[in-house]
């Protein structure tokens, strides 16, 4: 991750009154999720707050140390250090807060994650991460909590994928939905979750 690419995760405390402001975040070409933060909006951070950086499709002999230590930056890495920013200034709002990371399905079946495995590897741990931030941080008032969705319904990816079910995969609306309550102060007692978000039906590692 580059230095500018790291300034750009550092919290941004822009005055939220109620402790719960969300906002909406793009992700990468394949892949373009919402998100939502909490306790005062927080700069984004791919795989943290909401924005998803890309996977890379590739076997495990085709991944380099180079790709590998990218994917772990860009997911993981960039996840702590955001959420690390994030709890500073609900700390500093002494009200509390939601934190939404962007996991994948692959952190929750990791078996599904075959010839992506170095994206596997650091989505789990953005899942593991929030599980641990989720107890962590409960007696502040500061819930933390994941959403893990499959390939989901954006022009782009129907058109790289013409040939596959667009029924099954989530729509942005409904994993958005399922991002802002969790950042909401309607989520009262949720924490420490990784929800899968995966549509309609069963679908391969490939969907």
């Amino acid at each position: 991750m580059s230095g500018g690419e790291r300034r750009r995760i550092e919290a941004e405390e822009t005055g939220g009154s109620d402790g719960f402001s969300r906002s909406s975040r793009g992700g990468n070409r394949r892949h373009r999720r919402p998100g939502a933060r909490g306790g005062g909006r927080i700069a984004g951070a791919p795989g943290a707050l909401g924005l998803d950086p890309c996977f890379a499709f590739a076997p495990l002999t085709d991944t380099s140390g180079e790709l590998l230590r990218r994917l772990i930056d860009d997911n993981l890495v960039s996840c702590f250090l955001c959420c690390r920013e994030a709890v500073a200034a609900m700390r500093r709002g002494k009200a509390g807060g939601r934190i939404v990371n962007v996991a994948a399905r692959q952190a929750l079946e990791p078996r599904t994650g075959a010839n992506i495995s170095a994206s596997t590897a650091a989505k789990a741990g953005v899942a593991a991460l929030s599980a641990a931030l989720g107890e962590e941080l409960a007696g502040e008032g500061i819930l933390v909590n994941a959403v893990a969705p499959s390939i989901m319904d954006t022009p782009t990816n129907r058109r790289d994928m013409p040939k596959a079910n667009f029924d099954a995969w989530p729509k942005v609306e409904e994993v958005a939905a399922t991002i802002l309550f969790l950042a909401s102060p309607e989520n009262k007692v949720s924490r420490g979750g990784v929800v899968p978000v995966f549509g309609a039906s069963s679908q391969s590692a490939a969907t």
